[in-house]
């Protein structure tokens, strides 16, 4: 089953909305990673068998440097509603599970 960890810049609300595709979707607040750094997020994700998604950089380039697991959703897109997030999610669906089963791919940009 896929697991994906939400990073601290989306909303820990997007969950609720996306819990009959992604029903192993998870927020960093929920796990108390809130305050930690991103290599802290990084390697509890690696422990605990996650696919960060995040709407900035920084987890690209640590996939980029520190290879994967864990792989990384790249959510290219700035500000926006928790709504937008969940149906980005939704109707990428497919493409995120087929890149969650590919084990040569680490990063995915949408």
């Amino acid at each position: 089953m896929h697991k994906i960890l939400f990073d601290n810049n989306i909303s820990h609300r997007v969950i609720a909305r996306i819990s009959d595709i992604f029903p192993n979707a998870n927020h960093v607040m929920l796990e108390s990673l809130d305050e930690s750094t991103d290599m802290e997020v990084w390697q509890f994700a690696k422990k605990n068998g996650y696919t960060i998604v995040t709407k900035d950089s920084d987890f690209n380039d640590l996939a980029i440097f520190q290879g994967s697991p864990p792989k990384v959703i790249w959510i290219k897109i700035g500000n926006c509603k928790v709504t937008k997030i969940a149906k980005i999610l939704i109707d990428n669906s497919k493409i995120i599970k087929i890149f969650l089963d590919n084990s040569n791919s680490s990063i995915l940009e949408i």
